[in-house]
């Protein structure tokens, strides 16, 4: 069927050039057809940017691959709405990153088998129904999608009914960049057996992890989570509906999120109507930075559970913790707080109507407890506070102890960018999915609002939900304080962003290539741009989403400079770098990573950055 689809596709748009034309290494001076995206590009860079200098190849190669025709039939269907009935051969045929799940009939056939099933070096497949009504058995996933740049994995009613089955992800998705995991109805109505969940996207740039009514209904179907997105970079963890009605589910979060930078989870209906469930939280957020984790309705009318937080976010750097509605209207549970939040730079913690309504012997224990908290509406009985601590450990005096969850030299002072200085140089390779840009006849005919993300999914598919939120999400943030900010999804757009905020006589710069990324490299010749002085730029960074999304900014009082960069031993020119020096940071969280890394706080030093590969920065021409 799938076959016939794009055969018919092919056949209905004749007039289609489906010979597609990757345009990475294509100069702007052989672009011929003068009704191409690319022709229609250079048009628009020579009538607005005035300084008659040639578009970058770096920036043209971005540019839609789209023959005239292809593009004019693409936006006719944009046109109509129907991009989403086309949407394999709109991916493919515009350059974009966009996720199909696979047909899973023959591994659904042999999941209900007795035999039991190990998937080594295994990558992004679809597991939906996979080992429903299972009897007993095991299944392994060792190194499944280790090292892929962005695995894409469905395990949608996984195990469902299964009884005595047990499944392990053991080093599952490690060192990936982008990793999408959906765990949807996983373990439903289980009886027995268990999930283990070891060294589970360790090292993942951002992981997106969709745990929805996770093992519900089930009946002591045991599950660990060890090691589970420990060194993760950003990215979101939520279980909705986990364990909702289920009986003696035993749950284990040992060394969850560990070293994480910036990571959520969100624990929405947790427990919910459950009955002695056993839940253990030990060392989860350790050492972490700025982690946040909302539990919502966690427990609500549940019956003789038992919660446990052992060292939550000890030595983590700041962070925020939510706990709404938890344990209200239960019977009989505990819940032990020992340990939690031992930090040395305090966060906060807020409980509404914790424990309200609870009824039995419910106790709720505070051992050792250490963070800026906010109860409000809580039980009054049945709440002990023993050895409650309102001191917190001083601060480091330097970055050294803590920069441990920043790359080093991915943030550095400005007095580093002078001849002859050796630093090391951070990872400025880019992971990101290799895309384009979309023609602006196109793109404008899009949604791009989380108001209209159910049509968006409609065109790129719900798996794609997780990349669809983040993107739209940081694109509506509201500005910072002095910044001026929108999201690109085409060149024609960024250069009308670039020219607004700094006119028409500019030019775009980025880094040359990758050479020297994560190793010690010397400091050649330095040059700043406008003479070294403060100037205006406009920074573009590459936001995931499936065409080429760029998150664009100006921020006041920067300086910019360009870097020849020398190999240390040879002292050989490897590289030429650009490096963007922000003076102003007082604006800036406290918890952002230069203040981690560097050992200070908002608007007490400046902070510099490289421009990463595919990053760039806009200024005017000296």
């Amino acid at each position: 069927m799938k076959i016939f689809f794009f055969f018919f596709f092919y056949l209905s748009l004749s007039s289609f050039n489906v010979v597609r034309v990757f345009c990475t290494g294509t100069s702007p001076a052989k672009e011929k057809n003068p009704f191409t995206p690319k022709a229609s590009l250079i048009r628009y860079w020579n009538n607005h940017i005035s300084t008659n200098l040639p578009i970058p190849p770096f920036l043209f190669s971005k540019a839609s691959p789209l023959t005239a025709v292809d593009s004019a039939k693409l936006t006719e269907l944009a046109d109509r709405n129907s991009l989403s009935s086309h949407v394999e051969a709109f991916c493919s045929l515009a350059d974009l990153f966009c996720l199909f799940e696979e047909d899973s009939s023959k591994l659904d056939a042999v999941g209900k088998g007795s035999k039991d099933a190990s998937f080594a070096v295994y990558s992004s497949k679809s597991f939906a129904g996979y080992g429903a009504s299972r009897r007993g058995g095991v299944d392994s996933f060792k190194n499944y999608s280790d090292g892929i740049n962005t695995p894409n994995e469905s395990f949608k009613k996984y195990s469902r009914g299964s009884n005595g089955h047990r499944e392990e992800f053991t080093s599952y998705a490690k060192d990936a960049n982008v990793a999408i995991d959906n765990f949807t109805n996983y373990g439903s109505g289980a009886t027995g057996g268990s999930g283990q969940f070891n060294n589970y996207q360790e090292r993942v740039n951002v992981p997106n992890l969709r745990f929805t009514s996770y093992d519900s209904d089930g009946n002591n179907h045991k599950l660990s989570f060890s090691s589970y997105g420990s060194e993760t970079n950003a990215g979101s963890q939520a279980f909705i509906n986990y364990g909702k009605k289920g009986k003696s589910v035993p749950a284990e979060f040992t060394s969850y999120s560990g070293n994480a930078n910036t990571v959520g989870s969100s624990f929405s209906g947790y427990g919910v109507l459950g009955n002695s469930a056993n839940d253990s939280f030990k060392a989860y957020g350790d050492s972490g930075n700025n982690p946040h984790n909302n539990f919502k309705t966690y427990g609500l009318a549940s019956k003789s559970g038992i919660d446990s937080f052992t060292s939550y976010r000890d030595s983590a750097n700041v962070g925020v913790d939510s706990f709404q509605s938890y344990a209200r209207d239960s019977n009989s549970g505990k819940v032990d707080f020992s340990n939690y939040g031992k930090t040395f730079n305090v966060g906060n913690s807020t409980f509404k109507e914790y424990g309200k309504g609870s009824t039995g012997s419910t106790t709720v224990g505070f051992k050792t407890y250490d963070l800026a908290r906010s109860f409000l509406d809580y039980a009054k009985k049945g709440v002990s506070f023993s050895g409650y601590s309102k001191e917190t450990a001083a601060p480091p005096i330097s970055g050294i102890s803590v920069n441990r969850w920043v790359e080093p030299g991915k943030f550095f002072r400005e007095s580093v960018l002078k001849q002859g200085s050796v630093m090391v140089m951070p990872d400025i390779e880019d992971k990101m999915p290799r895309r384009s840009f979309l023609p602006r006849g196109i793109l404008s005919k899009l949604p791009f609002s989380t108001s209209h993300l159910s049509e968006i999914k409609k065109i790129f598919g719900a798996s794609m939900e997780p990349v669809l939120v983040n993107a739209l999400s940081e694109c509506e943030r509201p500005a910072s304080r002095g910044e001026t900010k929108r999201c690109v999804g085409s060149v024609e757009d960024m250069i009308d962003f670039a020219t607004s905020v700094l006119g028409h006589g500019i030019t775009v710069r980025t880094t040359e290539n990758v050479r020297g990324s994560k190793q010690e490299i010397m400091i050649g010749e330095v040059k700043g741009i406008n003479g070294g002085e403060v100037t205006e730029s406009v920074s573009c960074h590459q936001s995931l989403y499936p065409y080429l999304l760029y998150y664009c900014h100006s921020v006041p009082k920067v300086r910019v400079y360009e870097a020849d960069i020398l190999d240390v031993k040879s002292k050989s020119k490897i590289n030429h770098s650009v490096a963007i020096c922000h003076l102003d940071t007082s604006a800036w969280s406290p918890s952002h990573g230069a203040f981690v890394a560097l050992g200070s706080s908002p608007g007490r030093i400046e902070v510099c950055h490289w421009i990463f590969e595919n990053d760039m920065t806009w200024t005017i021409v000296d």
